[in-house]
């Protein structure tokens, strides 16, 4: 291997989350095999995107519009406001087809460790919308974590103030798992999220 533009490419694609240096390396490597039909179409894709992608003023959502495609869609029911971390959270539940109504992504959850307080998270414009009426409800789907759990306690705390419903999404037995390969916190998340047959 040589050449500083190969090695640059490699620390960039390193830089990426799951892609370690072997990974960094295979993929530059497929992208130079090609470079007019992976590498150029992936280069220009990337420059338009950095280009029109903005951060939606209303959710934190990414999209080419603000607001974003779901926050201007008139059939979304926009009193039922789902919580999430990150943008890969709101964007999993919009693949699973799930959730009808809108979305607060909030940028992270608390951490000490992370240096993550609560001035660093999207609250602001959640709060916005609770004041100007409308939420029937408030959908805490954060994960499963120690800073989740925190973040949710927290956030339910600033909203105990407002007389709109928090609720928090059912956690434990994934589908088609195992208990005999779960850890004890999800198995105990099960027993106590336990409903009737």
């Amino acid at each position: 291997m040589g050449g500083t533009d190969i090695e640059r490419l490699i620390a960039l694609l390193a830089r990426l989350p799951g892609l370690g240096p072997r990974s960094a390396r295979r993929a530059a490597l497929a992208l130079l095999r090609q470079p007019q039909a992976r590498m150029l179409p992936l280069a220009q894709a990337m420059e338009q995107a950095a280009r029109s992608v903005r951060t939606c003023s209303s959710c934190g959502n990414l999209d080419t519009h603000d607001p974003c495609t779901i926050c201007a869609d008139p059939g979304r029911d926009r009193g039922l406001v789902c919580v999430v971390e990150t943008v890969g959270d709101l964007w999993a539940l919009e693949r699973a087809g799930v959730h009808r109504g809108v979305y607060q992504v909030l940028g992270g959850t608390l951490s000490a460790l992370a240096g993550m307080g609560p001035d660093d998270l999207n609250v602001a414009s959640l709060l916005a919308r609770i004041e100007q009426g409308g939420v029937r409800e408030i959908i805490l789907a954060l994960g499963a974590t120690v800073d989740g759990a925190t973040t949710a306690h927290w956030l339910q705390d600033r909203l105990a103030a407002f007389d709109v419903p928090v609720s928090r999404v059912g956690q434990g037995v994934p589908m088609g798992g195992a208990l005999d390969v779960l850890d004890d916190g999800t198995l105990a998340a099960a027993l106590m999220a336990r409903r009737p047959a």
